[in-house]
């Protein structure tokens, strides 16, 4: 018997509620069984932003809990473009010429934001992560609890990129793994509507047998997903893969992603907040990879070393400071990366990126092929 089913007078309120909870947090919004949201409805709501006129979403707008995500975005996003992204993007005009229109974001986790920053030319980003693709969340056919349970997680989960630059890998896994907007598409969807584009659709993928993403059909777990997204009045489609995959050697062998990205290349490449893995042996064909197939390379000091880049071949333009690793990662310091940083055509930066984030406490590396 269950514990409601022996339940004593003394427990029967107790069984009751539970029983109440759980409808409420299963129990179908109240919608028509057809209506669903469309995909750019849903990435708006995510984002704190209005949805369309008899959307339906448009109620939902009105929950206590939304009005306050609003708020915090509203806030948290007008901070973070003051601090950084506006300053990024005058960057990214004045030095990365002749950009290039696929940008390549290894060990990304889902951060559409700088990546869109840093290169908002680029038509075809491909980010990868540990972090789990998920789904698209079918907010108008979900219980208002649960609704409000994903809002919540959600705010949790971009709180420390908005903050600091990076997300923290293993906090983020966890987070992504909550039950109500599981995986990365509900930030990125976030990301994406924020930074002013409309999300027209997106397609879960799975690697096919030749090692090219194909649609995932009914698999259970994707191996990523394809964002299509334009910016408002524009018939220009840009599109976001990420990938949720290992990008160690073993693991690019085993997943068909550097047969892919080589379909696209060339490219221009963004690495930053890596915990050094393009330091490591066992991520050499990723890094052998970006080092044969990008123009521009901005990163800071986690992405390739610079004995990586020879004069001969790379320009590298040294920009802000560098002061080491921080303290978890200090096996990793670079000699040859201080005495570049001391150069006198070193040139500062008026914004922090990376595990070095305050402003005039960070530095990165803008390599150049020649």
């Amino acid at each position: 018997m269950t514990t409601c089913q022996s339940r004593t007078l003394k427990t029967t309120f107790a069984c009751t509620l539970s029983i109440a909870v759980l409808a409420a947090w299963h129990a179908p919004a109240k919608a028509s069984p057809e209506a669903q949201a469309s995909t750019s409805d849903v990435a708006r709501y995510l984002a704190g932003m209005p949805v369309s006129e008899n959307s339906p979403l448009e109620s939902a707008t009105n929950n206590k809990l939304w009005q306050q995500h609003k708020k915090r975005l509203d806030t948290a996003w007008a901070s973070v473009e003051l601090r950084q992204l506006s300053k990024i993007r005058k960057w990214s005009e004045a030095n990365i010429t002749n950009p290039q229109s696929t940008l390549f974001y290894p060990f990304s986790g889902p951060d559409f934001l700088y990546a869109n920053a840093f290169f908002p030319k680029a038509k075809t980003f491909v980010l990868a992560g540990l972090e789990p693709v998920g789904n698209e969340p079918d907010l108008a056919r979900m219980a208002a609890a649960r609704r409000n349970s994903g809002i919540e997680a959600l705010q949790s989960s971009i709180n420390t990129v908005l903050r600091v630059s990076f997300f923290r890998t293993i906090e983020m896994t966890s987070k992504l793994r909550q039950r109500a907007f599981p995986g990365v598409i509900p930030v990125l969807y976030t990301f994406i509507a924020r930074s002013g584009y409309t999300v027209e659709k997106s397609e879960l993928l799975v690697f096919g047998p030749d090692g090219m993403p194909q649609d995932a059909a009914d698999a259970k777990t994707p191996d990523g997903v394809r964002i299509t997204f334009a910016a408002p009045g524009s018939d220009e489609k840009r599109t976001l893969y990420y990938f949720s995959t290992n990008i160690a050697n073993d693991g690019l062998k085993k997943s068909g992603l550097l047969n892919f990205m080589k379909t696209l290349a060339p490219g221009d490449g963004f690495i930053k907040s890596a915990s050094y893995l393009p330091h490591r042996d066992h991520f050499s064909d990723l890094r052998d990879f970006m080092l044969a197939n990008v123009r521009h390379l901005v990163q800071d000091d986690t992405g390739v070393p610079l004995t990586f880049f020879a004069p001969a071949e790379w320009e590298r333009n040294p920009f802000g400071n560098y002061h080491g690793p921080i303290s978890i990662f200090s096996k990793y310091y670079q000699p040859a990366m201080r005495k570049l940083f001391s150069q006198k055509d070193r040139k500062p930066i008026d914004f922090g990126i990376g595990y070095r984030w305050r402003t005039g406490d960070s530095g990165f590396l803008l390599a150049v092929r020649k």
